[in-house]
């Protein structure tokens, strides 16, 4: 149960598994996806404050029609401010009933790999994004982060009340009260057919019952 090899099959005690999907995916046979299993779907949206993932819309469309249950993901920066980060979300994702709660991805990129900024920054913009979007959605974002950016970030930052999806690809995630895995990074399914061939697959921390009432 804590650590999966690439030749393992899905951990057997989880009930609802899903994808994350973006315009590197290409377009996307929902009804294929479903057929494997696939109950829920991360989808990009946006990144930072301007960018629009040109897949967005009709994923979300397609998914919803296939029965798979969607969330919206924006890739968070750090160069530019939290509310028009918000502001560029806000317009490219529909309020919608039965979607899972906005996703804010906090993770490392470009020179930041390297010299990741300081916290008081991240949270200067992490702030006012969080509260512009939980105050259009009418729910608490959820942060996706890494071991790195949870820990340089959210612990201890009185983001206790926020759910957590976690990437920790083969590995039980020690990140503490987590609600989404992502426990892999190179899946290959049936029914996409973009420039990346691998997928990343999650899972959520809960039956079927509790995953219909989250968020």
């Amino acid at each position: 149960g804590l650590i999966l090899l690439p030749d393992e099959a899905d951990p057997d005690e989880w009930e609802v598994f899903g994808v994350d999907v973006s315009s590197y995916q290409g377009e996307v046979d929902w009804p294929v996806l479903a057929e494997q299993g696939v109950d829920f779907a991360f989808i990009k949206a946006t990144e930072g404050s301007s960018l629009q993932d040109r897949q967005f819309s009709a994923n979300w469309e397609n998914a919803q029609a296939a029965g798979v249950r969607v969330g919206a993901y924006h890739f968070f920066s750090y160069d530019s401010p939290g509310e028009t980060q918000a502001d560029n979300f806000i317009a490219a994702v529909p309020v919608t009933e039965g979607a899972l709660p906005p996703v804010v991805d906090i993770e490392f990129y470009g020179e930041y790999l390297d010299t990741p900024p300081e916290k008081e920054r991240v949270r200067a913009i992490l702030d006012p994004l969080l509260e512009r979007l939980e105050a259009h959605y009418g729910v608490k974002p959820i942060l996706y982060v890494t071991y790195r950016s949870y820990y340089r970030y959210i612990a201890g930052g009185g983001y206790g009340d926020y759910p957590l999806w976690c990437s920790s690809p083969t590995v039980f995630p020690l990140v503490p009260g987590w609600d989404f895995w992502q426990y892999s990074h190179s899946a290959e399914l049936e029914g996409y057919y973009g420039t990346q061939r691998r997928i990343d697959l999650n899972i959520f921390r809960g039956s079927q019952a509790e995953f219909e009432r989250f968020g």
